[in-house]
């Protein structure tokens, strides 16, 4: 089992002294453009299994995976489209569940949005948002906890990219994403395909060969939807 994690506070303060530490090698974190979404630089690992590896030694302890020390491709996607389509950010308050790194929350933040919250269980992820957003001058709320059995309030805009990576996951994100729609929000889905997508009911907006930079992804690019729901159909997913 891993043990407790840290809080946020905690963790941004590694990530802090670590973006501050001298020297380079394949297992820090460097600053880098994001590949499909150059507008938005984030702190990423090059290679982010010998990151967590020397984190686990340094703490005497299990950390959880550190996948907000990657980009991903439902991110990438999204971040893309909200950057090509301020107007549908602009002034709006906008929730980026499982933010990870914080990505489609900085793309909205840059699109105009009013108020922005990335949200996610990780306090690392939650500490990853914290300096990624300052590295990229905006203003971005990180969140975190578990927000799938609550009623989602206060969302003009819930976006939301690769989060269906898994059966058990589809079944509780997207009741929670058919309560954001049905209290009036639009929902955004950043999509690669991973196959626990609801049949039928999901428009798609748009459709991108994006760069692939994930960990154990032999292919240099991955088809990425961006689908906007049907609020009616997006009820429980055996």
């Amino acid at each position: 089992m891993l043990a407790p994690v840290r809080g946020a506070a905690a963790a941004l303060a590694d990530l802090e002294r670590e973006i501050g530490a001298p020297g380079a090698g394949l297992d820090r974190l460097c600053l880098v453009p994001t590949p499909f979404v150059p507008e938005v630089r984030l702190y990423l690992a090059e290679d982010a299994i010998l990151w967590w590896a020397r984190m686990e030694a340094h703490a005497g302890r299990r950390l959880p995976p550190p996948y907000w020390a990657s980009v991903w491709a439902g991110g990438q996607a999204l971040a893309r489209y909200l950057l090509d389509h301020p107007d549908l950010v602009a002034g709006r308050r906008v929730l980026d569940l499982a933010a990870g790194s914080g990505l489609v929350a900085i793309a909205a933040a840059l699109a105009g949005a009013a108020q922005v919250v990335a949200n996610d269980i990780d306090p690392y992820a939650v500490a990853a948002v914290t300096v990624n957003a300052q590295a990229n001058h905006v203003s971005v709320v990180s969140r975190g906890g578990d927000l799938l059995d609550s009623d989602p309030v206060g969302v003009d805009l819930l976006v939301a990219g690769d989060v269906l990576y898994s059966r058990g996951l589809a079944a509780r994100m997207l009741p929670f994403l058919h309560r954001a729609a049905a209290a009036g929000a639009d929902v955004l889905l950043g999509d690669p395909g991973r196959g626990h997508l609801p049949p039928g009911g999901l428009a798609v907006v748009a459709d991108y060969p994006v760069p692939t930079t994930e960990p154990a992804v032999d292919t240099p690019l991955r088809r990425v939807q961006v689908l906007r729901p049907a609020p009616v159909l997006l009820r429980d997913h055996p």
